[in-house]
């Protein structure tokens, strides 16, 4: 009875025509299944980290990074449009206003987070990605001990001894249209990876225009039996019109209307960036080696905005070198050193909008001229010891110095801001203990972490540099585990954490394009992270894999002053509470494959003084894909997806303590996109 309801439970789910079709090597059930334990992890040591792979991405749209990094516990990505997204972990940047800061970003090994701190996930194409990994928190010493902790991305791998073209085309709502044509050869001597994109969408709101090209060279040559070379090359050129946020009276009655000004003055931004990496491995001995990467990049970014035009370009050049040895008997470790500088020049024009017939932006008479220099360095090691064949105790210690240079070519005189601010080096210690299980282990961590303000945080309303405000800083104290049971079916992740943060950067609003930072107090982080996942054998060649990722935030402001005003113990603006990612996997062997995935978000603070939230909701997306070979050399994949299934009207991103200029309401809100579809079509041949 038992063997016939399980057949029949696969005949319901999938038809005879897909139980015929010919099998793809990589697309094997079984494999898909441990693609995402077998990435490897750049953390060293016993740190803990969490990590997403190949069956996560296929999941979503190839557009949605966001739904992919919103699956990790304790992270939370706002993305206000393709172009505008803010990654907080366990509650740090949430204060941000826009973009991401307070964590490292790597890509490849290379660090690419500018000179004040700041990110850009955008500047990469979601479908050149083989993996992402997410140290939460300062315990990642060799990845700079930000207090938000370190995202290290890597392209996909290749295949060993293969030579392979593929194109992924999709299409869907608001009119997108993405492909991308990518060329891979492995051989004994060579691995070779080239990617080119193009992607458009007119976009889900008025002003809301996006169109992207891209291409992505990864290659490493083998120089001998000791020796690599890795080359790098990352170029992304978009333009994105920005819509920005709206009040709460045009979230409820239409949320794909822009904001007037921006809609007025036709806002947008058009950026191209450049990545540009050489990586050396050499391996002196079996226990010893060394990788050193020099890596520059650029950044073109031109902005017309309702209140002036920003045109600005960054040059950085950097070097990262790590050495590692040891052995599991007298210890592993690992040091090295990493440095960044770069020169960022940006002016800002007047923006006449409102003199040119309906036209949008036009450029007027410059407003700024300013030149900044950005100097880190970070020098880190961690010394892993075996106290036993299963307990590990790993110390670790990172140093930052960091220096700021800013000149002011626009003004003379008395009124001229030009200024420097060097900040005191900070030693940032972190140990570590792990306790190796029969099936798992846990792990203990206490660790120190920073954040630096921004140039643009350390200055005075008057433009002058202010040298009383100084870094952040907490440590974090953290118990966490990976459980495994049933076989081992059902695997189990948590984390329990805290941490105090003193010298709290506070950025505040004093005009249209105009901020100022301070240090406003302390704010004390503390939750629990849940992941979970059971595989279910249904019958053979056929699962269902429900998971789960569950966050509880319990933020608040422990010593917080604002003028008079006194907001201590009231939660930490910009982060729920309790948020939980879920979903549905149903896999054949045969290749087809149907992913149901569930998000809801709490209630989000608005205001520093606890008097407005954000509605917590829920969103539901769907995609069906199957995979096959048409012959040996030719494999075929189709997919076909919905986002937001029952059409939620939610704020996929949120702006705290919106100010309100001109008599107009306060805009908080970025509407996520309504019901959409897409569906898209994958060609490879094997040489």
């Amino acid at each position: 009875m038992k063997k016939f309801t399980s057949c029949l439970l696969c005949l319901m789910a999938f038809s005879a025509v897909a139980q015929q079709a010919q099998q793809d090597t990589i697309t094997q059930l079984d494999e898909i299944i441990l693609l995402e334990d077998v990435v490897p992890k750049r953390a060293t040591g016993i740190t803990a980290s969490s990590t997403l792979g190949p069956s996560t991405f296929e999941k979503f749209n190839p557009i949605d990074i966001a739904s992919a990094i919103n699956q990790v516990s304790g992270v939370y990505i706002l993305s206000g449009a393709l172009n505008t997204n803010r990654i907080t972990i366990r509650g740090v940047g949430a204060r941000t206003l826009f973009g991401t800061d307070k964590l490292r970003l790597y890509f490849n090994g290379i660090p690419v987070t500018n000179g004040t701190g700041s990110s850009t996930i955008e500047a990469f194409d979601f479908e050149n990605l083989g993996s992402m990994e997410v140290i939460k928190g300062p315990k990642g010493t060799a990845f700079g001990s930000n207090l938000g902790g370190a995202i290290l991305l890597d392209t996909k791998s290749t295949f060993e001894n293969e030579t392979r073209l593929t194109n992924s085309f999709t299409l869907g709502s608001y009119g997108m249209v993405k492909d991308n044509l990518s060329f891979q050869h492995t051989d004994e001597n060579l691995e070779l990876s080239f990617s080119y994109n193009h992607f458009k969408t007119d976009g889900y709101r008025q002003n809301n225009n996006f169109e992207r090209d891209g291409f992505l060279l990864a290659s490493e040559i083998n120089l001998g039996a000791k020796s690599s070379l890795g080359i790098l090359v990352n170029y992304i050129d978009y333009t994105a019109q920005i819509p920005s946020s709206i009040n709460q009276s045009d979230f409820d009655e239409d949320p794909t209307r822009a904001a007037g000004n921006w809609l007025a003055a036709q806002g947008f931004e058009a950026n191209k960036y450049s990545l540009m990496g050489l990586s050396y491995s050499h391996e002196f001995t079996e226990n010893f080696s060394n990788t050193t990467s020099i890596y520059y990049t650029y950044l073109d970014h031109y902005e017309p905005r309702p209140f002036n035009i920003l045109d600005e370009f960054t040059n950085g050049f950097g070097l990262r070198s790590q050495f590692q040895g040891g052995n599991l008997f007298t210890g592993e470790y690992s040091f090295g050193l990493e440095l960044y500088k770069d020169e960022y020049h940006w002016g800002t024009f007047q923006n006449l909008f409102g003199d040119n017939n309906g036209n949008g932006s036009l450029q007027g008479d410059r407003l700024s001229r300013n030149r900044e220099f950005r100097d880190q360095l970070n020098l880190f090691g961690t010394f892993t010891l075996p106290l036993s064949n299963a307990f590990y105790a790993q110390a670790g210690l990172n140093l930052n110095s960091t220096h700021y240079d800013f000149r002011d070519l626009f003004n003379t005189g008395v009124d001229n801001t030009s200024a420097e601010r060097d900040f005191d080096a900070i030693l940032l210690p972190s140990l570590g203990l792990k306790y190796q299980l029969k099936k798992g282990w846990l792990y203990a961590n206490v660790s120190r972490g920073f954040s630096n303000p921004s140039l643009e945080e350390t200055l005075t309303p008057d433009g002058v540099i202010n040298p009383n405000i100084a870094q952040e800083t907490g440590t974090n104290y953290e118990l966490g585990g990976k459980l495994t049971f049933l076989k081992p079916r059902l695997n189990f992740n948590f984390a329990l954490y805290r941490m105090n943060i003193n010298n709290l950067l506070v950025a505040q609003r004093v005009g249209d394009d105009q901020f100022i930072g301070r240090n406003a107090g302390e704010t004390r982080h503390q939750g629990l992270e849940l992941d979970a996942k059971y595989v279910l054998p249904l019958c053979e060649g056929l699962q269902l894999s429900p998971y789960l990722s569950y966050t509880f935030s319990d933020h608040n402001f422990v010593d917080f002053m604002d003028g008079d005003n006194n907001y201590s113990g009231n939660p930490l603006t910009g982060v729920p509470k309790h948020r939980l990612s879920s979903g549905l996997d149903l896999q054949h062997s045969n290749g087809l494959q149907l992913n149901l995935t569930h998000q809801f978000v709490d209630e989000i603070p608005l205001r520093d003084n606890n008097s407005l939230n954000s509605e917590s909701f829920n969103v539901l997306h769907a995609k069906f894909a199957y995979q096959t070979s048409l012959s040996s050399s030719i494999s075929l994949g189709l997919n076909a997806g919905i986002n937001n299934l029952f059409d939620t009207n939610y704020a996929q991103s949120v702006l705290i303590n919106a100010s309100s200029f001109g008599g107009a309401p306060p805009r908080y809100f970025y509407p996520g996109n309504g019901r959409n579809v897409y569906g898209g079509v994958r060609l490879g041949y094997l040489f």
